[in-house]
């Protein structure tokens, strides 16, 4: 079976428009997260751990297996990752996938240290589909009650650069 046959026909005809094939590492993870396994996938930097996470989930939104209007997946990391990743494997792949591929919009928010009070409350208000945090600010989001109830429908979560946060503060934020 090949490692794309899961994904919906958008979202696999993007991937391979963009790529001449999936990497050792998306090959071997695709079939255990479509059948629905926890994963932990380990490889060197640039071998598309993060676009792996990412576009299975797009796939997911694409088939109408994730319904939009309510935050569905969750992307923990440390700040420092956040920009990099964000902006190459979820950004960048959903604005072609909207534009050329005529895929449903989705709500994608940033919510870190840095995020306003005001932007902070919409998000609670309005949860995005895809929220991105880090582990300092997930724990504060749960430690309320409108910040449990906008994480209610996480159905997806992704945990970046984990061996960078579970020796130290940041890593007992998130076991929280």
């Amino acid at each position: 079976m090949n490692s794309l046959d899961a994904f919906h026909p958008t979202v696999r005809r993007w991937f391979e428009h963009n790529f001449d094939a999936p990497t050792p590492v998306q090959q071997a993870s695709w079939p255990v997260i479509a059948g629905g396994e926890h994963a932990l996938i380990t490889a060197p930097t640039g071998s598309g751990k993060t676009l792996t996470a990412f576009l299975w989930s797009l796939s997911q939104f694409a088939a109408g297996g994730l319904e939009t209007g309510s935050t569905k997946v969750l992307y923990v990391s440390p700040l420092k990752a956040l920009n990099n990743d964000i902006q190459q494997n979820l950004l960048t792949p959903l604005t072609e996938l909207v534009a050329d591929y005529n895929m449903p919009p989705l709500q994608v928010r940033v919510r870190s240290g840095d995020t306003d009070q005001s932007e902070r409350q919409r998000m609670l208000r309005k949860p995005p589909d895809i929220l991105i945090t880090t582990p300092e600010s997930l724990s504060l989001m749960l430690t309320t009650e409108k910040g449990q109830s906008a994480l209610q429908s996480v159905a997806t979560v992704i945990v970046d650069e984990i061996h960078a946060l579970v020796e130290n503060r940041r890593g007992v934020n998130l076991m929280t």
